[in-house]
């Protein structure tokens, strides 16, 4: 098994040099029986080409109308780049189901497949899709259930649901995807009930998220995380989301890293309800309603690092969310926001609390530029305790510390009368 390690450069193209003549007679006999973009119903001869493959089948260019197929397990089946499509028609092109090893590459995936998603996965672990095209479907294009995959340098385009949907995964990596133009949902990392999942979501690039069936952030987003704990996502390229580029909802442990958010309707990273346990950091946040939010002490949401983010550019309304409000940064319980840069905000650069869902927060080191006010901490009766330390906030037009209770102003200048404050410390 160790030797398998050793595979050098020179065996490996020759492995590929050697591909025509060594698949097994079987399998190129049943490809070459199939009738590239022909309207006939082509899935009796495609399911034969896989059952009679042995380790690898290759399939011709062409669009081939399929649909239910089952995929075997220990196969590599591959297309040629960009001319070999299997095509919907009213149901799912195929699936792999409760086995292991499959790898599928370089083949399209299109058509309506119904209510079914494109392709499904579930109940299977050591798959593997790279460099596939799933476009035009008026559903979810890829559905993983219970599963363990690599999705790499796909491209995803025009889906009516969700790019990628994942529920329960037991261990995902989506790397290096192209994904645009879906209705609700860039990628989706879901479980029925909290309980980690780890999955890594790493350099995708994410654009033009609808919300089509509506709600007040269900939808909408290009990344979505639903009870699942420590996940990753990291170093992705996400804009133009209806409401958010990444939503944390009741996660524990989960990392936001290095990401570019750009043009979002509502809040662009936003960790919310009975979340524990959020790094929202090294961010960049260009275009949104609120950039960063880490709230609902309401439902025990707490625990968060909020560290050297970028922050610029917030509107003054949200088209899709009247709710949402002009801030650049949001915290309410056992938060540290430090190193963070905000810029151009017309309303609370960095806001601490809400009347009084507030406790245990720090604000320290932050530099804040152009923005209406600096740091808007809640002065309202039952606010927990904040620390404010060290930061420079460039003339404000309402003022630097600023007391809020609720939604009013209360000290327009907090620093020289927070003796009346008790929770307040301001050095």
């Amino acid at each position: 098994m160790r030797q398998k390690t050793q595979i050098t450069r020179r065996h490996a193209l020759a492995g590929l040099a050697g591909l025509a003549v060594g698949l097994p007679v079987a399998a190129r006999a049943q490809t070459a029986d199939l009738v590239p973009d022909s309207d006939a119903d082509q899935s009796a001869a495609l399911q034969a080409a896989l059952d009679g493959a042995t380790g690898r089948l290759a399939l011709p260019p062409g669009r081939f109308r399929v649909s239910n197929i089952n995929f075997p397990a220990n196969l590599v089946v591959e297309g040629v780049p960009g001319a070999t499509v299997l095509v919907a028609s009213g149901t799912a092109i195929g699936g792999f189901l409760y086995q292991s090893g499959l790898v599928l590459r370089d083949i399209g995936f299109t058509g309506d497949s119904g209510s079914d998603p494109l392709f499904g996965v579930q109940a299977a672990d050591n798959v593997t899709i790279e460099r596939c095209r799933f476009s035009e479907n008026p559903g979810i294009a890829l559905s993983l259930f219970e599963s363990a995959a690599t999705i790499r340098d796909c491209t995803f385009e025009n889906h009516g649901d969700a790019a990628i949907h994942s529920l329960d995964s037991t261990g995902l990596l989506a790397s290096g995807n192209t994904i645009s133009g879906c209705g609700n949902a860039g990628i989706r990392i879901w479980r029925n009930e909290a309980s980690p999942d780890g999955s890594i979501l790493v350099n995708n690039r994410i654009s033009k998220i609808d919300w089509r069936q509506g709600g007040n952030g269900q939808n909408g987003n290009g990344i979505n995380v639903y009870l699942a704990d420590e996940v990753v996502v990291a170093d992705n390229h996400i804009s133009d989301c209806a409401f958010t580029a990444v939503r944390l909802n009741t996660t524990k442990n989960c990392q936001v890293t290095g990401n570019i958010c750009r043009t979002c309707g509502e809040v662009a990273i936003f960790s919310e309800f009975g979340f524990s346990g959020s790094i929202i950091a090294d961010n960049v946040v260009d275009g949104a309603a609120t950039g960063i939010s880490i709230t609902n002490l309401d439902s025990n949401g707490h625990l968060a690092v909020c560290s050297g983010n970028i922050v610029r550019n917030i509107s003054p309304k949200s088209e899709v969310n009247p709710d949402t409000v002009p801030v650049g940064i949001y915290v309410e319980a056992e938060v540290a926001v430090t190193g963070n840069v905000v810029e151009n905000v017309p309303g609370v650069a960095i806001a601490a609390g809400f009347g009084s869902f507030m406790r245990s927060v720090v604000i320290s080191s932050n530099v804040v530029y152009a923005s209406n006010i600096g740091i808007g901490v809640s002065v309202a009766e039952g606010a927990g305790k904040v620390l404010i330390a060290d930061n420079m906030v460039h003339e404000p037009s309402v003022g630097e510390i600023v007391g809020l209770k609720w939604t009013d102003i209360a000290e327009t200048d907090l620093r020289a009368v927070a003796n009346r404050y008790p929770h307040v410390t301001i050095r």
